[in-house]
C-alpha cells in the first residue's frame, strides 16, 4: 500500500486492536488473577483489560478514574525494559493518565496487598 506508511513508527489503533484481543485471550497468570478481582466493578470502578491508549496497550484501565494498572513481570527488571517502561509511563502521564505499576510477584504471592494498592490508587483518583 504505497503512501500508507506512517512516518512516526507508532502503531495505529487498527494494528493495536488485534494485538490487544490476543493478549486478552492469553493473559499471564498475574493478569488473570488481578482481572478476577477487577472485572464487573468488583472494586467499585469499571476496568478494561488490554486496552489501547494512544500507541500503547495497557494491562488494565479505568477510564472514569484515568488510572492505568500495569503488571510488571521479571523481564521488566532489565535496564532496557525499565527505560522503555519509564518512557511509556511519561507518555501516558502526559495524556492525563495516572499509572500504577504492580510487580507480578506481588500479585501472585500477596494478592491482598496488590488489591490494596489498586484501591488506594482509586481513592486518590476521586
Amino acid at each position: 500500500m504505497e503512501g500508507m506508511h506512517r512516518n512516526d513508527d507508532k502503531p495505529s489503533l487498527f494494528e493495536l486492536i488485534p494485538l490487544a484481543r490476543h493478549h486478552r485471550k492469553h493473559p499471564t497468570r498475574s493478569e488473570a488473577m488481578l482481572w478476577s478481582a477487577l472485572r464487573g466493578r468488583r472494586l467499585g470502578a469499571h476496568f478494561r483489560r488490554q486496552h489501547p491508549i494512544d500507541c500503547f496497550i495497557v494491562d488494565f484501565a479505568s477510564i472514569a478514574h484515568r488510572l492505568v494498572v500495569e503488571i510488571d513481570g521479571s523481564i521488566h527488571r532489565d535496564a532496557e525494559h525499565a527505560r522503555r517502561d519509564a518512557a511509556r509511563q511519561r507518555a501516558l502521564e502526559a495524556l492525563g493518565w495516572r499509572v500504577l505499576r504492580l510487580d507480578a510477584e506481588l500479585v501472585e504471592t500477596e494478592f491482598a496487598a496488590a488489591l490494596g494498592r489498586v484501591r488506594g490508587a482509586l481513592r486518590r483518583a476521586r
